[in-house]
This record gives C-alpha cells, structure tokens and sequence, in this order.
C-alpha cells in the first residue's frame, strides 16, 4: 500500500507544533488532520512515532487532548494561564521518562505511559516543555491574520514572522501591494 501523503502546509516543525499544525486553514474553511485514526497515522508517521504508539480510537482520543491543551498554552507560552498549565499537567500525568543503563553499558532512556494510548501525546506535551525550556519567545503562530499555523523561530535574529515565507509572507506582501496601489494618488 503506498504511504500517504501529509496534506498540510506546515510539516517538519518540533512534535509539539506539529500537532498543533494538524489543523489548518484552506481558504475560509478549518482542515483538520484528526478527524479519524487515519488522520492520526499520518500524524504519527510524520513525527517518526509509527511503530511505537497505537493509531486506535483511544490514541487518537489522548492526541487530541493534548493538542487542545497545546493550543490553549501556546496563546502565552510565557505566562501560561492555570487552564494551560492544568491541560498539560493532565497529559502529563499519563507518562514519565524511565532512565536505565543499556545494555552496551551507556546511559539511555524511554517513556512508559499509564496506558499505551498515551504516548504519542505524553511525548508532544513533552516536546512543549523542551520548547518552553529553549526558549519560550521563539514558539510563535504566524503573523497572517488567516493562518492557525505555529512553527519554532529558529532563525539568527529572531525575527521570523510567517509559517511559510512562500505562502504567507507572500500573502501579506501582495495585500501590501494591493492596498498601495488601490489607493489614489495625488495629482
């Protein structure tokens, strides 16, 4: 069976946004990746978590409370409200990291969660906490006033301001061009 394709604009982010980025805009209208486990094997599959989490009604069910409790945090990941904070605490509570020795000797580590349908959500709630830990100014939604896209600002001066420069930052540019244009010139 050939591998699906991952229809959203916005792939390769961290995990954590990557959920938030499995609902999108086209034109007026919400996509959403998650309507079903099919959704969330494209999901998974992206993030390098096929194989190691379920792709069942009960993992799709987790997934999307964690992404709820992502999109609430990111409206201010600097001060995170106490709706934002219990959200991911409740993700949270489903799963560590179990830390051990290999057996080639060296340190190594795995997340055990209370229920396998968890895990793919523990671990995107967790990647939040490593984002928040980087640094929490660089978790940014895109400055287009029609995109729900989120991405991690990577770049040197810290000024990235669109999903996609391509899609987005073009779309401002062109609206820009427009509104010069439009209006009327003195004579």
């Amino acid at each position: 069976m050939p591998p699906v394709i991952d229809p959203r604009p916005l792939l390769g982010e961290p995990v954590s946004l990557d959920l938030l980025n499995t609902r999108w805009m086209a034109g007026d209208e919400v996509r959403d990746l998650l309507t079903g486990p099919d959704g969330l094997t494209v999901w998974l599959e992206a993030n390098g978590l096929a194989g190691r989490c379920p792709d069942d009604a009960a993992a799709l069910e987790a997934v999307l409370a964690a992404r709820e409790a992502l999109a609430v945090a990111v409206r201010d990941p600097g001060a995170p409200s106490r709706e934002a904070l219990d959200g991911l605490n409740a993700v949270l509570a489903h799963g560590r990291v179990r830390r051990f020795v290999g057996p080639d000797g060296r340190p190594a580590e795995e997340v055990e969660t209370d229920l396998p349908a968890w895990r793919a959500a523990w671990i995107a709630v967790d990647d939040y906490l490593g984002l928040l830990a980087a640094d929490p100014a660089r978790i940014r939604a895109c400055a287009h006033d029609r995109c729900i896209l989120h991405f991690f600002d990577t770049s040197q001066n810290r000024r990235r301001r669109w999903c996609s420069m391509a899609v987005c930052g073009n779309r401002a540019k062109a609206s820009r061009h427009h509104a010069r244009t439009k209006e009327p010139r003195p004579e």
